[in-house]
């Protein structure tokens, strides 16, 4: 018999939910000031901030290298022999340091257990926790949680399947790998390394997956269940985790001219460069970072999300782009001219770079100044919601908007949009960041930057 459920016969509370929900996901069109209205305050929501920040990238390993390297247009890209002996039609990479884990106070019996995105993402959540001031009251207990982006352990899988075969027996793969090899090994580590007693799980949805993580932590302060989220995101740099994507035919052809073979939204891009490495944020109630005095970088103001499938799963949608836009807009209470600048996820292939750039134009228009710090850092994948949420509050923080390297111009057909190619001063008082995912996963974060906390950072 057909179950058939009556809207009317909803409990008020489940009724005021599914309305809220549904005001999220309306299509507001643009530039109509009047649609773009902030009901968080009737809604009596709490505010997120972020208070800390952390990365492992190939532009650096603390901010003020990272904030140098953004200044500078300095690319992290170069030349792989080890790839090129392996057969990769392109061997290029993002070069990102290694990790110690002496350094970071890991036994052998903590290192059974990590693969190389939970060291990562162990070096980037410690800084972004000192940087934060974060002691050990605030961190052990039930308010406190990690959540972190990562959608792959491919190394750790390979090698544990290696050892089975080698001995054909699974005994000598040990008690360790089953927790290397799990997407979630990253915020399980991160869990027992901090002590935290709160939110416990790690979220994958192809390279918006730390997006995503910042949103759902958004949901997690304003609705009281969280004070504090170590938030983040990892990404593998081995060549076993880039393999298939060098099969797919994704990757720059430009090996000749490494550091200019990541060019978005440039007429002549032919492919990304991957990337990798951590990045973390804490993100925390406003109300509880300022009475422990904490510095505030930034508001997460809002989060979009969308899905939107082309003809195949890696195929781009400009719609659900503009969805996700709007929606982070619409959440932020916002209209789109408020924004002073665009981190976009363009990540230097033929059609994903269109329709985003088609997107922006649809919501923004031809003047909101857009870059693309993919163009120096390739594609770090399921870190990169996290990482360029970093990039972006490191140039409000300094004044200036890092630029879209190697860009010389729009390719034919694609509709104007104001790409930034080389450094220049400016006042980004708000900015929105994009992260679009294969298998149509989109996410935008809407930010409002505390102009009152400049340093040389």
């Amino acid at each position: 018999m057909p179950f058939f459920f009556c809207v009317h016969a909803r409990p008020p509370i489940l009724q005021a939910r599914c309305w809220a929900l549904t005001a999220v996901s309306v299509n507001v069109p643009p530039y109509e000031r009047a649609e773009w209205t902030d009901t968080r305050e009737k809604k009596n929501l709490r505010t997120a901030a972020i208070t800390g920040m952390g990365i492992v990238s190939c532009l650096g390993t603390d901010l003020a290298a990272v904030t140098s390297s953004l200044k500078n247009g300095q690319s992290g890209i170069a030349f792989d022999e080890n790839r090129k002996a392996l057969g990769f039609k392109s061997p290029l990479a993002a070069l990102v340091p290694k990790v110690s884990a002496q350094e970071l106070n890991l036994s052998r019996k903590n290192l059974r257990t990590m693969c190389e995105p939970a060291l990562f993402s162990i070096a980037a959540a410690k800084k972004a926790v000192a940087d934060a001031g974060l002691l050990t009251d605030h961190i052990q207990n039930d308010r406190c949680g990690v959540i972190f982006g990562n959608d792959s352990t491919i190394k750790a899988g390979v090698e544990s399947i290696d050892i089975a075969r080698q001995y054909n027996e699974t005994h000598y793969i040990g008690s360790g790998y089953i927790f290397r090899t799990m997407n979630s090994t990253i915020t399980m580590n991160l869990a027992a390394y901090f002590g935290t007693r709160g939110a416990n799980w790690t979220m994958s949805a192809a390279c918006a997956s730390g997006a995503h993580v910042i949103g759902q932590a958004l949901m997690l302060i304003r609705s009281g269940m969280q004070d504090i989220i170590i938030a983040g995101g990892a990404q593998e740099t081995n060549w076993m985790a880039m393999a298939s994507f060098d099969a797919l035919n994704a990757f720059s052809s430009s090996v000749e001219t490494p550091t200019a073979a990541s060019r978005p939204f440039d007429k002549d891009r032919n492919g990304l460069v991957p990337g990798g490495g951590g990045a973390s944020i804490i993100i925390e109630e406003l109300d509880h970072a300022l009475a422990r005095g904490a510095t505030i970088y930034g508001i997460v103001e809002g989060y979009g999300f969308s899905s939107g499938i082309g003809k195949t799963l890696s195929e781009p949608s400009a719609k659900g782009s503009v969805n996700a836009m709007k929606n982070a807009l619409k959440d932020a209470g916002i209209p789109p001219d408020k924004i002073d600048y665009i981190n976009a996820h363009a990540t230097s292939t033929r059609t994903g770079d269109l329709a985003e750039a088609t997107a922006i134009h649809k919501v923004f228009g031809p003047k909101t100044p857009v870059s693309s710090t993919k163009s120096m850092t390739g594609h770090e994948c399921w870190m990169s919601g996290i990482s360029e949420v970093i990039y972006t509050l490191l140039m409000a923080r300094n004044n200036f908007i890092a630029p879209n390297i190697n860009f010389t111009g729009l390719s034919e057909g694609c509709p104007p949009i104001h790409v930034v190619p080389r450094t220049r001063p400016a006042k980004i008082r708000r900015a929105l960041s994009n992260s679009f995912g294969f298998g149509g996963t989109n996410a935008a974060i809407a930010l409002k930057i505390n102009s009152d906390n400049e340093s040389d950072t």
